[in-house]
């Protein structure tokens, strides 16, 4: 019932978006003063390219639409410093949409510079800083609670209530399908990492569908944040006996460990990482990318035809609406191959000797 009504809620927002997106697109759609659109106007209005990186790339505010001169956003904070000027704080509404300068600063593309050219050190908290609180409040408040339900005997002596029953199975999955088996005798231990990594990458990727909302997986830094504390957790879970194969490869001839030595060290250093940070980046920019580019079909046909543009409308939507409820769903696939293959790649890590391996001591045969 709770997956239902989550389904519900986004169906609703994503259908009001898409009406809203439409209505702005024609409310921009407005003549000359001879009647007549004039074709610089045209061809700055039909930019999907810009409309799709604006969407992707962070900003310095919460943009919903736009109705001919109104915009309906939600300005962030402005934390900067220059040397010259000190420490300066207001909201990024005073840059008028990147049309006005304030206290000798300005923004271009998104990007806030100084006037006079000098360095600035931006802080802000720009709409991806801002989500990915957001998430993080949402994941405490949610796991806390849950958890004083199990403290008091809900779903221990009762059966689960609320959101228990949503998370108890994905609980239980991560442990059963993705600590035990790669993780072995040491799955207790590392437990507590992955369903935080798990719970927060899904939660973000969740408030990424919301129309007007920050794609933060889709953003590199973020994911290597992820993945750079992924190989912090790597390397300390690590023994004499993995970097022992890493710098000298048993059973190997010396000329070919000469080769093979680099290859695996940066193997651990940097492509195991970066297929952690890259993978979540690409597979959540690429969702977005197709949406954007359904819903844009219908301007870019109706820049050609009016009666395209509304003929094609109803096509586009469904195809929209079908790769959204398909990204519902890669929300959770990615959450789930991230936290797999940390925990791959920590199993790897203490690998252990001839009488240990994968942390499993080998059964002795008589």
């Amino acid at each position: 019932m709770v997956l239902k009504s989550i389904k519900s809620i986004l169906v609703a927002v994503f259908s009001l978006s898409l009406t809203v997106i439409s209505i702005a697109g024609l409310a921009q759609d407005h003549p000359t003063e001879h009647g007549v659109k004039s074709e610089a106007a045209h061809e700055e209005k039909l930019d999907p390219a810009k409309i799709i990186m604006d969407h992707i790339k962070d900003a310095h505010e919460f943009h919903f639409f736009t109705v001919g001169d109104f915009h309906a956003t939600i300005p962030l904070p402005v934390i900067l410093y220059n040397q010259s000027k000190g420490l300066s704080v207001f909201s990024s509404s005073r840059f008028e949409h990147g049309h006005a300068s304030y206290n000798g600063y300005s923004m271009h593309d998104g990007k806030i510079v100084a006037d006079d050219q000098s360095k600035v050190y931006d802080f802000s908290l720009t709409k991806n800083v801002v989500q990915m609180f957001l998430a993080l409040a949402v994941l405490v408040l949610l796991m806390t609670n849950i958890a004083k339900k199990y403290k008091n005997g809900y779903g221990v002596k009762t059966a689960p209530k609320g959101w228990q029953n949503l998370m108890e199975p994905i609980i239980t999955f991560v442990r059963d399908d993705v600590a035990k088996p790669n993780l072995g005798k040491k799955w207790l231990k590392y437990l507590p990492y992955l369903l935080t990594v798990f719970f927060f990458i899904l939660i973000n990727n969740i408030f990424g569908l919301i129309p007007g909302a920050a794609n933060v997986t889709g953003n590199t830094a973020f994911t290597a944040v992820l993945g750079i504390i992924s190989l912090i957790v790597i390397l300390f879970s690590t023994n004499k006996h993995f970097w022992g194969h890493i710098f000298w490869p048993p059973g190997v001839p010396i000329g070919v460990k000469i080769i093979l030595i680099p290859v695996e060290f940066l193997g651990v250093m940097v492509i195991k990482p970066a297929a952690l940070i890259i993978r979540l980046f690409a597979n959540m920019v690429a969702g977005h990318i197709i949406i954007l580019s359904f819903i844009s079909l219908i301007f870019i046909f109706g820049a050609m035809n009016k009666g395209a543009g509304w003929g094609f409308a109803p096509v586009s939507i469904l195809f929209t609406v079908f790769i959204y409820f398909i990204e519902i769903l890669v929300a959770f696939i990615q959450a789930f191959i991230f936290t797999n293959l940390t925990a791959v790649f920590i199993g790897q890590a203490f690998e252990g000797g001839h009488d240990d391996v994968d942390g499993h001591a080998e059964p002795v045969i008589i």
